[in-house]
């Protein structure tokens, strides 16, 4: 029997009890919050700024990523801004000094992030634990040096005046609502793509990793190459998310690949649900929202966000979708 078919029997050995995700309830639940998410993808333009909410769908794609990682995986990175910020830097550039359309500059940003990915995800799976959190933190430490550095970056001013240009050469995405859509579409696009690999054989064995590294090695698993293209897929995927944002604003900032972003994309994830799908979404849309509408109080915002995330630490261990699918004792959301 091959590695590969041994590997889809026995990575279900893993999965945590419960119901199985093609019971009814399952399905009707599932079935819910993908007709939200995508109700609320469509009409959200006529009732929020769309700028605000294409801030809202890039942070959601980059807390899935890294919820692909952490949640699924069972790799607590603390530099994940790294490729975030990055594929930010990256995207501009191409787009702006090498005149690559928008679609191409975003794909040239998420194949930076990749290659960063690579980089770092080879030197930091060879060890465990906070030991890995804390490599990947200084390799981040060390992309944020270097986006301070290089001229290209624009240091501490970022990397201004990105033009948005035009998609295929038809359709301007300067008009607002062109841009929203073509940010969705990408957001849906890097949704799937994450949601696919959680049901996938790779996914199986990716939790199997996460709950028993030990007995997926005894089972015949090259888990160090299980680790690092798993390490790889989300640091592209968050890529795609810096370098979509870098094209919505225009700019490419220090504080895209700054250690602090790291920070906000665990507290997402963890608000949300680390381990659910859709966790991260409502995560990353809470965090967002709360930074947007108590900016009038300045720093201040911190402490607030600091007191929910407390509170939900020790009421909602689970997070918000966490805690909603044991209530309706579900699974696979």
């Amino acid at each position: 029997m091959s590695e590969q078919t041994a590997g889809i029997g026995n990575a279900s050995e893993f999965e945590d009890s419960g119901p199985a995700e093609s019971a009814p309830g399952n399905r009707i639940v599932q079935g819910v919050l993908w007709g939200l998410l995508i109700l609320s993808i469509l009409v959200a333009p006529a009732f929020l700024y769309p700028v605000f909410v294409m801030q809202l769908l890039c942070f959601a794609l980059f807390a899935c990523a890294f919820n692909l990682l952490i949640g699924f995986t069972g790799l607590l990175s603390f530099g994940h801004a790294a490729f975030f910020g990055g594929a930010a830097y990256f995207a501009g550039h191409a787009i702006k000094v090498w005149g690559l359309p928008p679609l191409f500059g975003i794909i040239t940003g998420a194949l930076g992030a990749a290659v960063l990915g690579y980089l770092v995800g080879a030197l930091a799976i060879r060890r465990q634990g906070i030991y890995f959190a804390m490599i990947t933190l200084a390799l981040a430490q060390i992309v944020y040096f270097f986006a301070l550095q290089l001229p290209f970056t624009g240091g501490e001013n970022g990397l201004q005046g990105i033009p948005r240009g035009t998609l295929f050469g038809l359709v301007s995405l300067n008009d607002p609502i062109v841009m929203y859509y073509f940010v969705a579409a990408i957001f849906m696009i890097g949704f799937l793509i994450i949601y696919r690999t959680i049901h996938s054989p790779f996914g199986q064995v990716l939790q199997a990793i996460r709950e028993n590294e030990a007995r997926a090695l005894s089972l015949g698993y090259n888990v160090d190459r299980f680790k690092l293209i798993a390490f790889v897929l989300s640091a592209s995927l968050a890529g795609l998310a810096g370098a979509t944002k870098a094209v919505v604003f225009q700019f490419a900032s220090l504080t895209d690949a700054h250690w602090q972003t790291s920070g906000e994309v665990i507290l997402m994830t963890l608000l949300g649900g680390m381990g659910t799908i859709f966790g991260p979404i409502i995560g990353a849309v809470t965090i967002v929202t709360l930074q947007h509408e108590l900016a009038s109080i300045g720093s201040w915002v911190q402490v607030v966000i600091g007191g929910i995330f407390i509170v939900s630490v020790l009421l909602f261990r689970r997070g918000i979708i966490g805690e909603l699918a044991r209530v309706l004792k579900v699974s696979g959301v």
